[in-house]
This record gives structure tokens, sequence and C-alpha cells, in this order.
């Protein structure tokens, strides 16, 4: 699956990664989170795709057997009852790489995100 342990210092770096298939689905992560958060800017952090909007908004990376999705405890929690069928902790998701991912389930957690961020500009003018 992963080619090399090099120093990634691009989402597209981090993407070319993978095998095709993989890349299929970390392009649709970045591009629903990029339709969603338009403003947000890409970088690396954590050594994994971040989005940053008035802090760190979501992170997602490749993982053995899933894909991990970090979109802040807020972002789990506010979303508890659709996850239930996810292995979750405090601020992760896991999307097992034998289901389908639930673009439209991400693509919710991410506008909720987005909202937050807002409110955390908002309160620090």
């Amino acid at each position: 699956m992963e080619e090399s342990a090099a120093k990634i210092d691009t989402i597209d770096a981090y993407i070319s990664r993978y095998d095709e298939d993989i890349q299929a689905i970390l392009q649709e992560f970045r591009r629903l989170i990029r339709e969603e958060a338009p403003d947000a800017t890409e970088r690396i952090s954590y050594q994994m795709p971040t989005f940053y909007l008035n802090g760190n908004l979501v992170h997602f990376a490749v993982q053995k057997n899933h894909i991990g999705f970090y979109p802040a405890p807020s972002g789990v929690a506010a979303f508890k009852e659709e996850l239930a069928d996810y292995k979750t902790s405090k601020g992760a998701i896991q999307f097992p790489l034998t289901k389908p991912i639930p673009y439209e389930l991400v693509r919710r957690i991410v506008r909720f995100r987005v909202e937050e961020a807002k409110q955390k500009k908002k309160q620090s003018k």
C-alpha cells in the first residue's frame, strides 16, 4: 500500500503514495471537504492531510485496514448516533476499507465543523 516513508509536505504527495483504489477514496475525501470548506487551507499536519480554517478543521489518513477521519471531539460527538456502526474514539472515526465510505455523512460532519470554525472566528473578534 505505502511505497515510501519519505517526508510528505503536500496532500498531493500524500495521496500519490497509495494504490489507485485508495487514491480514489482519498481524492473523494479531499473533494468533498473542499466543497464544504472552500476557504480552508490544505497542509500536512501530524503527517496527514489537514484542512485548516481558524484552527484544524479535519484530518484524514490511511491506516492498515481503514481510513481514519479526525473531525475533532465535537465532530464525533455531534454525530454519535449515526456513527454507531463505526469504531470511534474521542476525536477519530475509523471507516473500514472493506465497506463503502459514507461520504454524505462525512460531508455533514465537515459542514458541522465549518460552522464551528465560523463561530470560533466570530467569538475571537
